[in-house]
């Protein structure tokens, strides 16, 4: 396996990723790319990683059944996808087996599980975010709302605590909604996050990060309004690109020194080292970059788009994270140009999906799946609300978006949608720091 000597290259390494998405499809493609990763495996996956992966069905919320799989398949590293099994310890019950696993302990995740954690360690390190505040009583929920909005603010930005999966903030002008926002959130016994709304652009920046050591990937944008011009309510991700034209790289340098780079050895002090992929949420205001939230893993849907212009072997880059030697990795090599992801989302998205429907065009180059399956006759349906992510690559973003559209367009899902605007601000040189 990776690294047993220093400058020595040992094949044939087995790699088990853990979720069913359209960010996990793109694992295994760059995963598929490292010659030295001969065997890959996915549990539980869907209908487009069966074509590259050995498929599992498990309970990837069970840190003993991950283990337990990896243990029985021989993997040498697992790869965790998703937040919820990385909150609930399950990278945890991996290393117990003897198994690198990249992907944070449960005490390091708790920076994506709890924003009033993640709040607390960007104080101590000194992290330039939004002012915030966190309600659990109702009695107190329309003063904090006073505090927190217009006119004081452009806007509320109400937040759920805990895990939501993107779709558990609302920012809006409208007080009613705020306020019926932060009820339904307090009725069904969680707490409220109330924030100061942050201006500017905002950037998506991944660092791979082994305790102290951080090594940053490129800075992608996502879309998470789900109609054109950022307008209806927030999704998972409609889309997403990378690299980002209009911002300096002095300013990824700035993200990586003062806000990446403090937070990873934050939690070094409070003895929870994070071992994994940090996701930066933040917004470019005129005062400087500002966190707008962490995450605990890759993002979707930007790594379609960040991994697609990888040159580095991500097997190793992650194995060395994962066994404490990121420091001895060679810096990272990318592809030139840009690419472009373009999510299409089943009918009654972000609300409940409609599902079960037939698609077809959907096994194509640059097609990542993720709410699909087979059926027993060999069609492909929908299963979920973001189907599939689309991705074009080209020399600048316009070409990028050019191939993402034409793909997208040859697929057929009855009532899907899409944004049609992914990456258009940025391509018509609209945005600016």
């Amino acid at each position: 396996m990776y690294g047993q000597a220093r400058g020595v290259r040992v094949t044939d390494v087995r790699v088990l990723v853990i979720g069913s998405g359209a960010r996990e499809h793109a694992l295994l493609l760059a995963l598929r790319r490292d010659p030295d990763v001969d065997a890959l495996a996915i549990a539980p996956g869907n209908a487009g990683t069966a074509a590259i992966a050995d498929q599992y069905d498990v309970d990837i919320t069970d840190g003993d059944a991950v283990a337990g799989l990896a243990r029985r398949i021989g993997a040498d590293l697992v790869v965790i996808g998703p937040e919820v099994p990385l909150v609930l310890g399950v990278a945890d019950a991996v290393r117990a087996a003897g198994i690198a696993c990249f992907g944070p302990t449960k005490q390091a995740a708790r920076i994506e599980g709890s924003k009033s954690f993640a709040k607390d360690v960007m104080a101590a390190a000194g992290v330039r975010t939004a002012t915030s505040e966190v309600i659990d009583n109702p009695a107190h929920l329309d003063a904090a709302l006073d505090r927190f909005g217009p006119p004081r603010q452009r806007a509320w930005v109400v937040k759920d605590d805990g895990l939501a999966a993107g779709k558990g903030v609302v920012v809006t002008t409208d007080r009613d909604a705020a306020r019926a926002h932060a009820a339904g959130l307090l009725d069904a016994g969680h707490p409220v996050l109330l924030e100061s709304f942050l201006d500017g652009p905002e950037v998506s920046l991944f660092s791979v990060v082994d305790g102290e050591t951080v090594v940053p990937l490129l800075p992608a944008q996502d879309f998470k309004r789900v109609g054109d011009g950022d307008t209806g309510p927030n999704t998972g991700g409609m889309g997403a690109y990378a690299p980002l034209p209009w911002l300096p790289e002095r300013i990824v340098d700035q993200i990586v020194d003062e806000i990446v780079k403090p937070v990873a050895a934050e939690l070094v002090r409070r003895g929870c080292p994070f071992s994994g992929l940090l996701y930066a949420g933040l917004a470019i205001t005129s005062d400087g970059p500002a966190v707008v939230e962490f995450n605990c893993r890759f993002g979707d849907p930007e790594t379609q788009s960040v991994l697609a212009l990888l040159d580095t072997p991500l097997g190793g880059l992650l194995y060395a994270a994962a066994t404490g030697r990121l420091a001895e990795h060679p810096p990272l090599r990318w592809r030139d140009g840009a690419a472009v992801t373009v999510v299409l989302a089943a009918e009654n998205y972000p609300g409940k999906p409609r599902v079960g429907d037939v698609i077809t065009g959907a096994e194509g180059e640059g097609i990542l799946h993720a709410g699909t399956k087979r059926r027993d006759d060999g069609a492909i349906v929908s299963s979920g609300g973001r189907v599939l992510s689309v991705v074009g690559t080209g020399p600048d973003l316009a070409a990028a978006r050019d191939a993402a559209y034409r793909r997208i367009s040859a697929i057929r899902l009855p009532g899907s949608h899409f944004r049609r605007d992914i990456a258009l601000a940025a391509a018509e040189g609209r945005i600016s720091v």
